[in-house]
């Protein structure tokens, strides 16, 4: 079995050195990533190796990812966190 999920280390991936980037990915990662569909998960896991600065810009829309599924990802997170309430 792969160890792509591993729910320790991406937990971990999610706690980052910018506070506002931090607190949009742990917050999806705990609500919404276990139930997400397989191709969420992997965008979501790809999403992760993305810098701190970048994750910042796209969170705060002030840019969009040039990579069409990193823009993917970013949107379906925005979304569900809005709609969380």
């Amino acid at each position: 079995m792969t160890d792509i999920y591993n729910t320790g280390r991406l937990t971990w991936q999610c706690r980052r050195g910018i506070k506002e980037v931090e607190v949009i990915l742990l917050p999806y990662f705990d609500r919404f990533f276990k139930d997400a569909p397989d191709r969420e998960k992997k965008l979501f896991v790809q999403l992760l190796e993305s810098q701190d600065p970048d994750l910042f810009e796209w969170f705060t829309q002030r840019s969009v990812p040039e990579d069409k599924d990193l823009a993917e990802i970013v949107g379906i997170v925005l979304q569900k966190l809005a709609t969380r309430s």
